[in-house]
């Protein structure tokens, strides 16, 4: 089975969580939701910004798990937060939820402050596309 192939421009610096591309094998392409921090009676696990990360990010897992995959075939995710400023205050303790639920793997990423989300209490929304590949 082919694996991701990351690209990131070799005169640019080395990213860190993320990388700048991502080159999917074939296979069937997956479109994950927007995931909040809730569990699976949709209840928001609490007012913290990083228990609300690590759960809306196992969230995501769990849907490409279902699809039959694995987050290795994730190849992009959009975060929307609530609170950048929350979000840059809690980096260690996100990357910790991040290599706890995902690994080593780092997809292309990007980071949008929204004014709110649907759900309330909702500080953080994660959706992701992969492709899982071709066995």
């Amino acid at each position: 089975m082919r694996q991701a192939e990351f690209s990131n421009p070799p005169q640019w610096k080395r990213p860190r969580g993320y990388n700048n591309a991502v080159v999917l094998p074939p296979g069937r392409v997956l479109f994950i939701a927007g995931q909040v921090g809730w569990d699976t009676r949709e209840k928001i696990v609490g007012d913290d910004f990083v228990a609300q990360f690590r759960q809306a990010l196992s969230n995501v897992r769990d849907c490409v798990v279902a699809a039959g995959g694995k987050v290795e075939h994730l190849g992009r995710i959009n975060l929307y937060v609530t609170d950048k400023q929350e979000y840059a205050a809690n980096l260690n303790a996100i990357g910790a939820a991040w290599r706890e639920v995902m690994g080593r793997h780092f997809p292309a990423m990007a980071l949008f402050e929204v004014k709110g989300l649907l759900e309330p209490g909702a500080k953080v929304e994660i959706e992701a596309t992969g492709v899982i590949a071709d066995v």
